[in-house]
């Protein structure tokens, strides 16, 4: 048990100010009270830590810190983490909302789950009962590398039981893909709960991580190491056949990824760049996209 609030809100900021009273007003209405806010601004140069401090000098439940040299997203995230004392890590990035029922159905979930370590709010096709329902670390492996994937969702659809988290160290620091990986390891090891979708507004501007790790081709690459780094883990909770399913798709779904940017995007030394550096040859792209059954 924790002894201070059941969830820490954790929010990290760089340069979020036109953004960030929507973000801590959503807070506010929650219909969901035990809760403290730890807002961590990482040397930003616009007025978000005047908007958090205004904040928190209205409700003492808002704690801001200001750090002194820029750490950088995930690590930012992991002192963030540092500060909490809840039973429970949710994030919401500063230029994201919760709605008002959202922080209670997050918390009740995982309370209604104690085995859980993870809970992800977001609806995916292959998603074929009701909310909520758990997972097992062998379902949850399944249904993200052999089926259509099931964990791709960010921090602020997500909460983590803190103890899980503290267990496995946090966040790498790695961009873009940090939380992938931390939900990798959480999911290896526990149980799952998807619960009802829809508990958060994922905000959509041009300065997103988001878009720079897409418009770089960064998850292109990554995701696939990433991924295949995972599946050659000892406590992969899969099967030797599965595992072996696993590669071939991961596989193939890389080679089109390289061939679409050679071809369609136009840039086939980025693409040749991206299979050097995961050490996949062009016969074997060519023969993944276009021969293997």
């Amino acid at each position: 048990m924790t002894n201070g609030n059941l969830v820490s809100i954790l929010t990290t900021v760089y340069n979020r100010g036109k953004f960030l009273a929507d973000c801590i007003e959503s807070v506010l209405t929650s219909t969901f009270h035990d809760w403290e806010m730890i807002i961590v601004d990482d040397c930003s140069r616009d007025n978000s830590v005047e908007t958090a401090n205004h904040y928190a000098g209205k409700d003492p439940r808002i704690k801001v810190f200001v750090n002194e040299t820029n750490l950088g997203d995930y690590l930012n995230r992991n002192k963030a983490a540092s500060y909490a004392t809840g039973k429970y890590l949710k994030y919401l990035d500063a230029d994201d909302m919760i709605y008002p029922h959202g922080l209670e159905i997050f918390v009740k979930t995982m309370e209604q789950f104690p085995e859980a370590a993870l809970g992800i709010s977001q609806e995916v096709a292959e998603d074929n009962q009701p909310y909520p329902f758990i997972m097992s670390p062998r379902e949850t492996y399944r249904r993200e590398f052999l089926k259509r994937g099931v964990l791709g969702m960010g921090p602020t659809g997500t909460i983590i039981r803190r103890e899980v988290f503290e267990e496995l160290g946090g966040f790498s620091g790695t961009r873009y893909i940090g939380d992938t990986e931390m939900w990798y390891k959480i999911a290896a090891k526990y149980p799952v709960v998807k619960m009802v979708p829809g508990l958060v507004y994922w905000r959509k501007h041009e300065n997103q991580e988001f878009l720079k790790g897409t418009g770089n081709y960064f998850y292109l690459e990554n995701s696939f190491k990433l991924a295949k780094n995972t599946l050659d883990q000892p406590n992969v909770p899969l099967t030797l056949t599965e595992v072996t399913k696993a590669r071939n798709n991961l596989n193939r779904r890389f080679a089109r990824g390289i061939l679409k940017l050679a071809i369609t995007g136009k840039e086939p030394v980025k693409a040749m760049k991206i299979a050097r550096s995961c050490k996949v040859k062009i016969w074997t792209i060519i023969f993944l996209a276009f021969l293997w059954k």
